[in-house]
């Protein structure tokens, strides 16, 4: 049992994998997580340090390494946006799930966060215009849509298990 999780940030990537995962009981990885142990520094130090065309590179790497691996695997909010990895995502056997939110749910959800400070820098109007632009992509690659707003991260959980695992 597999699956790929990928969305706009604040959709719940992290959390409904993890949780999905230990339904499952099956492992996790975080596609940043992977990205900042190949770096040996944190996201924002990369960016701040090496550039974002760096972060993409070892966003490339890691996603080409786990993309096949078992268990969920969460990525970032702006991998899809990588042709290269657009491709591999939409070619991919592993079916993708598309964890879709509200620019204002994204905002409620990240208001606290210190570690997104992309949020709070883009404010509400810029959320909507990189989300606007990144939607297309997110719906391309993915085989199953999940909006998350009105959703706990139980109750999507349990959708993704439904449609995608009971199934099987």
């Amino acid at each position: 049992m597999k699956a790929i999780l990928v969305g706009f940030m604040g959709s719940g990537k992290t959390t409904v994998g993890h949780l999905l995962a230990k339904k499952l009981n099956i492992p996790y990885h975080d596609l940043d997580d992977m990205v900042i142990e190949r770096a040996g520094k944190p996201i924002r130090r990369i960016f701040a340090e090496d550039g974002e065309a760096v972060f993409r590179q070892l966003e490339h790497e890691a996603l080409e390494e786990a993309i096949n691996g078992e268990g969920i695997l969460g990525t970032g909010g702006g991998t899809p946006i990588q042709d290269v990895n657009f491709e591999m995502l939409k070619d991919s056997e592993v079916p993708v799930v598309l964890l879709d939110v509200m620019p204002e749910t994204i905002m409620s959800r990240l208001k606290n966060d210190q570690d997104r400070p992309l949020a709070k820098q883009l404010g509400l109007d810029g959320l909507v215009d990189l989300k606007g632009q990144r939607d297309a992509r997110y719906e391309q690659v993915s085989d199953f849509r999940v909006a998350t707003d009105e959703l706990t991260p139980n109750e999507v959980v349990e959708t993704i298990n439904k449609n995608l695992f009971i199934k099987m």
